[in-house]
């Protein structure tokens, strides 16, 4: 249909100007087709001089042709003004005619129309399937509004029995959407600064309909009801890090190998976010509660609502993130970079190297950092297998067990410019994670 279209934009302007073109030159052609019978013979040209009347011969007088004198200028010009008409006429259509087309073009819907664009990242995809139209109060931008008496439904109520994990923002629940759908909602506390909770709330509702990869989580929808805000993200079944690490299990479903396959993940999510992302997006808050892990122990960053970009990181921001987490410029002097998200790295991988938490309690007054604690030891290799978390002790290659250390230890430096790119971080674990876990290594 489309291409018949066409055709007939087409085809009908090319029967206009043929039919100019017949009306401008059709004095020409009948001109020349039919010719005046004195122009057969030759005339006698105008410099001649004729004879006198008496000198002609009576009998001959009756047979001499009208003589007329044709110009050929004006001829000429006639037709060189017929061929500039035409010209130009059907230059004007032509003209038209690509007008058109352009216009066309601009205005014409692609096939296949899709809601979400690619560089906002977000793929819904079968996820939408689950949401039925009857339960979507609307979207914004790329992110599902949903109903909130279906997340009434799917949380029985938010039940007590549902409460999978308890955060500082907000309790996370496990929701039923269907007998085949699960997936995690957060209720938000109201406590707190009111407009620090609601600018947190719109910060990870903006990030995550942007950003999409394999190492941070999926944001599937939100929903406003009242003063309450929910986000509804996807089943996290082994929960967070911190959970593994320092829940009831002390570790014990953290092989060397998971811990390594952990530390990959997490470097992969920052190396999109840092070199991936135009401009650069600094996580602000990365911790071992804000790293999730599916069921196949897949590990993913979570909560954005204090990411910003490098190019807001020039200048001072306001402090924030967990106690022991922040580096050492960013608590003194407020200088936020991506190496500040290196420096939060470093901590999360001395807790899954030695089991530890990144502060701990020594007494009523005294508080002890990882860091502080680890570091002498972390640099002597006789020391360093004795403080690795028990779990693991003796389960890896030493030599594998030191480069990770090594790793560590750059990426905790007082001074910035001594940690490395996260680039190069994410390098130095490809070779220490078996190929099934998405590395290199061949066991």
């Amino acid at each position: 249909m489309g291409m018949n279209l066409h055709l007939k934009h087409r085809i009908i302007p090319i029967w206009v100007v043929l039919s100019c073109l017949s009306l401008v030159l059709a004095p020409i052609t009948a001109s020349r087709t039919h010719p005046p019978l004195s122009s057969i013979d030759e005339p006698t040209l105008p410099t001649e001089k004729k004879p006198p009347f008496s000198q002609i011969p009576t009998e001959n007088k009756a047979h001499s042709p009208e003589i007329k004198v044709i110009h050929h200028e004006d001829l000429n010009m006639k037709i060189l003004v017929a061929l500039i008409i035409a010209s130009t006429l059907l230059v004007g259509i032509l003209l038209f005619l690509l007008c058109c087309w352009i216009f066309k073009q601009r205005h014409l819907k692609p096939l296949n129309t899709n809601k979400i664009p690619k560089s906002q990242g977000l793929s819904l995809g079968p996820t939408l399937d689950k949401f039925t139209a009857s339960r979507i109060a609307g979207k914004k931008g790329s992110v599902t509004v949903i109903d909130y008496e279906w997340l009434i439904t799917a949380t029985d109520n938010f039940h007590e029995d549902n409460n999978v994990r308890v955060e500082s923002c907000g309790n996370v629940y496990k929701a039923r959407f269907n007998d085949h759908f699960f997936a995690a909602v957060k209720r938000l506390h109201n406590g707190g600064e009111q407009h620090d909770a609601r600018k947190g709330f719109e910060n990870e509702v903006d990030w995550l309909g942007k950003l999409k990869h394999q190492n941070i989580v999926d944001l599937l929808g939100y929903c406003v009801h009242d003063d309450t805000r929910f986000l509804v993200y996807e089943m996290m079944h082994q929960g967070s890090l911190e959970s593994q690490l320092h829940g009831p299990s002390h570790g014990r479903a953290l092989t060397w190998h998971r811990r390594m396959q952990v530390a990959l993940d997490i470097a992969r999510g920052l190396e999109y976010l840092h070199e991936r992302c135009n401009p650069p997006v600094i996580h602000r808050d990365l911790k071992s509660s804000n790293i999730l892990l599916d069921s196949n122990f897949t590990a993913k960053i979570s909560n954005f609502a204090l990411a910003t970009t490098e190019l807001h990181a020039k200048n001072k921001v306001k402090l924030s993130g967990a106690s022991g987490y922040v580096a050492p410029e960013y608590l003194s002097e407020g200088k936020l970079t991506d190496k500040s998200d290196v420096y939060a790295f470093g901590v999360v991988l001395l807790e899954l190297l030695i089991g530890r938490k990144p502060v701990e309690k020594m007494s009523p007054s005294l508080y002890q950092s990882i860091v502080t604690w680890a570091i002498p030891q972390l640099t002597d290799r006789s020391k360093l297998p004795h403080i690795v978390d028990p779990v693991i002790r003796d389960t890896m290659d030493l030599k594998h067990l030191y480069q990770v250390a090594a790793v560590a230890v750059l990426c905790v430096q007082p001074e910035p410019s001594y940690r490395p790119l996260i680039t190069d971080v994410l390098h130095s674990f490809i070779p220490l994670v078996p190929v099934d876990l998405g590395g290199s290594l061949r066991t």
